[in-house]
C-alpha cells in the first residue's frame, strides 16, 4: 500500500527518470500558492518494458467533473506495465484548485478549457493552463480528455473529436460512446490545444457532474483500453459497441429568449424532428409565457436541468445527424 507521504514531488516530469516496467505515483508542483507552498497534480505514469507511443489521460479540467476520475484510477490498476509497449500517463484531477473547493471555475472564476495553451507570463489560470500544456501534455503523443456536463445540465456520453481526421475519428468511435460530435480545434480547449501542436485529441463527455455513474464509468474504461489496444500497446481484441455511435457533422445549443421556469421534454439522445416541442416555460405565478420548438431534425446531446432561467439560458444541445 501507497503512502501519501512516500509519493515525491517533481517539477519537471522527464519520462526518462522512471524506470520501465512498473507504474510510478508522482505528485507534480505546477504552481505555488499564497505561501509559496505547491499547488500539485496527482500524476500516474505506466512505463512499458517495450518502447511505442506516449498516451495521455486526463480528467476533472472543472473541478466539479468527477466521472473521469474514477476511470483512470481502474485503467491504471487493469493494466499490467510490463506488458506496455510504450508509456501510458493519467492526470485524474487537473485543475487542482477547483477540485479542493468543489467549483468547475479555477480559483479567478476562469474556465480552463477555454484559455488553452495559456500564456507564459499571464495572470493565474493563464499561467497554470500554460505550465500544464508545456510540462505534462506536451510529453504526449495521443490525448484522450474526460469531461461530464456542467452544473445544471446533462449529458448523453459523448465524443468531440474532429472526424475529419482518421486518428481522432477511430479514436472517437473505439470509446462505446452514444453521438459523436465533429468538432475542430481552435477553440481554446486542452483538446483544441493539444491538436495544435500536433497531438491527436478527443474530448470524452462522461455523463453528468458531481457524481461517479458506474455505468458511464465502465464505458469509459473500456474505451481507454480499446484506445490502447488499438495504438499497439496492448494485446487483446478490442470491444465494439452493440449499437455504433451517432454521428453529428454540426451540433449548437439553444437557448430562451426571456427569463422564467423552464422544463425541457426530450431526454438525453432521444432523437426530435423539426417544429417538435422542445421545452416550456411558465411565470413565477404559474402561468404559460413561451415554448420552444426544434429548428430542425436532430438528437439531444445534452440539456439543462434547472428549471430557473433567465434570458439566454441555456435549453439544449442538438446535435445534427450525419
Amino acid at each position: 500500500m501507497t503512502k501519501m507521504k512516500d509519493i515525491k514531488h517533481v517539477s519537471h516530469i522527464d519520462l526518462s527518470n522512471f524506470e520501465r516496467g512498473k507504474l510510478h505515483k508522482v505528485w507534480f508542483d505546477i504552481v505555488t500558492d499564497a505561501f509559496g507552498l505547491p499547488i500539485s497534480l496527482p500524476v500516474l505514469i505506466g512505463r512499458g518494458s517495450e518502447d511505442g507511443p506516449v498516451v495521455g489521460f486526463t480528467a476533472a479540467v472543472h473541478g466539479n467533473e468527477l466521472n473521469g476520475i474514477p476511470v483512470i484510477q481502474r485503467l491504471f490498476k487493469e493494466i499490467e506495465n510490463e506488458k506496455i509497449k510504450g508509456t501510458v500517463i493519467g492526470v485524474p484531477v487537473v485543475n487542482s484548485p477547483a477540485f479542493f473547493r468543489m467549483k468547475r471555475r479555477f480559483v479567478d472564476g476562469v474556465d480552463l478549457n477555454h484559455i488553452m495553451p495559456g500564456k507564459k507570463e499571464g495572470n493565474v489560470s493563464e499561467v497554470y493552463a500554460f505550465r500544464f500544456i508545456r510540462e505534462v501534455i506536451s510529453r504526449f503523443d495521443y490525448l484522450l480528455d474526460l469531461h461530464t456536463a456542467s452544473t445544471g445540465r446533462i449529458n448523453s456520453y459523448y465524443i468531440r473529436a474532429d472526424i475529419s481526421d482518421p486518428v481522432t475519428s477511430e479514436l472517437a468511435t473505439l470509446q462505446n460512446a452514444q453521438i459523436i460530435a465533429h468538432k475542430t480545434a481552435s477553440d481554446g480547449s486542452l483538446r483544441g490545444a493539444a491538436n495544435e501542436i500536433g497531438i491527436p485529441a478527443i474530448t470524452m463527455e462522461v455523463g453528468n457532474p458531481s457524481t461517479f455513474q458506474k455505468g458511464y464509468i465502465r464505458s469509459g474504461i473500456t474505451g481507454l483500453l480499446n484506445a490502447l489496444i488499438y495504438l499497439g500497446m496492448l494485446e487483446g481484441e478490442i470491444e465494439r459497441p452493440e449499437i455504433p455511435a451517432v454521428i453529428c457533422h454540426e451540433s449548437y445549443w439553444i437557448y430562451t429568449d426571456r427569463g422564467g421556469l423552464l422544463t425541457v421534454h426530450p431526454e438525453i439522445s432521444q432523437l426530435v424532428k423539426k417544429d417538435s416541442l422542445i421545452a416550456t416555460q411558465y411565470n413565477i405565478f404559474g402561468d404559460k409565457i413561451r415554448e420552444y420548438f426544434a429548428p430542425q431534425d436532430g438528437i439531444v446531446i445534452g440539456k439543462s436541468t434547472s428549471p430557473v432561467n433567465q434570458t439566454g439560458g441555456r435549453i439544449l444541445h442538438l446535435g445534427i445527424v450525419k
